[in-house]
């Protein structure tokens, strides 16, 4: 047991024990899957249905839920921590079992939104039911989301300035990293955003814990619908950019073309005075090397009021 809690009439008290009598009406405890008294806790205790019970053991870490008779299990995603970082891109998966008595959490290595939920219960002095503990620690891994976004969005917002600015304007390699987790986090938010949509569905889902969960599947499309935004936004900096780099790419080439131009007269003027034949002109007298260069630059002269007589020079 990592930590534990009863909710009692008097405030909360600390579980000692998982096997301890419960002081309260509701208890909630937050479990290490890598411990091995861990796993034989959960393997026989009989309050939990046999699916819930393979569901928190199982290593399948796809986000799902299930709900048998007044139990409900889930398995959600959450970032992992470190113990000197609190934000990692790490997922991890967050295993539920929920009954009227017990809210009962799993993890396989420190979860982000445990952390914040602890904060907060210990400074709790109400009882909790189940749907508060739901809407609680649900509520703890939407306000983490809601971090990492807001952070996310300040880079986007800063790219965007600097880009609008001119002065070290970002490249698209910089904004990969942002992307990459933008896309990561849309992900999480909409596998879970499934799974309560699925209980929201479910006929069997007990009924006091149906406006909770139906409140949790709204603030996951909004928070969902908030990535997008930040998405939609790193999209049109990353396709001014590509456009940006596009016209830097067309003018290098039309400065390069104009010059290749410009050259190829003068060059097909030095070819010919380069010939080793018989009755080259100019070859005679001190002044033939100025006269070939003259008519060279004679030659590119003609060419560039020719290309701007046609209209290649302008921008």
């Amino acid at each position: 047991m990592i930590w534990g809690i009863d909710f009692t009439e008097d405030g909360v008290l600390p579980v000692q024990r998982c096997e301890a009598e419960p002081a309260g009406r509701f208890r909630w405890l937050h479990l290490a899957l890598a411990d091995h008294g861990t796993r034989s806790f959960i393997a026989r205790a009989e309050q939990l249905p046999a699916d819930v019970r393979e569901l928190l053991l199982s290593p399948d870490t796809h986000q799902r839920a299930l709900v048998d008779g007044d139990t409900v299990g889930c398995v959600l995603h959450d970032f992992e921590r470190d113990f000197d970082v609190a934000d990692t891109a790490r997922v991890g998966a967050l295993r539920i079992a929920l009954t009227p008595g017990l809210m009962l959490t799993t993890r396989l290595h420190p979860l982000r939104s445990a952390d914040i939920a602890k904060s907060r219960l210990s400074r709790s002095a109400s009882p909790i039911g189940p749907a508060q503990a739901l809407d609680l620690l649900v509520g703890a891994i939407g306000d983490n989301i809601t971090d990492i976004s807001r952070t996310l969005a300040a880079d986007v917002q800063h790219a965007e300035d600097a880009f609008l600015d001119g002065h070290h304007p970002p490249s698209a390699r910089d904004l990969i990293g942002i992307r990459r987790r933008l896309a990561q986090i849309h992900r999480l938010l909409s596998g879970m955003r499934g799974v309560f949509q699925r209980l929201e569905r479910d006929e069997e889902l007990p009924a006091p814990l149906l406006p909770t969960v139906e409140k949790l599947t709204q603030r996951l499309q909004s928070l969902d619908a908030d990535i997008l935004e930040v998405q939609g936004q790193l999209r049109l900096l990353r396709e001014e950019l590509d456009i940006q780099e596009a016209q830097r790419t067309n003018q290098n080439l039309y400065i390069l073309s104009i010059v290749t131009a410009l050259l190829l007269p003068a060059t097909l003027v030095t070819g010919i005075f380069g010939m080793n034949t018989g009755g080259l002109p100019l070859a005679e007298g001190p002044w033939g090397t100025f006269h070939a260069t003259v008519l060279a630059a004679m030659a590119a002269a003609a060419t560039y009021f020719w290309l701007r007589w046609r209209g290649f020079m302008r921008r």
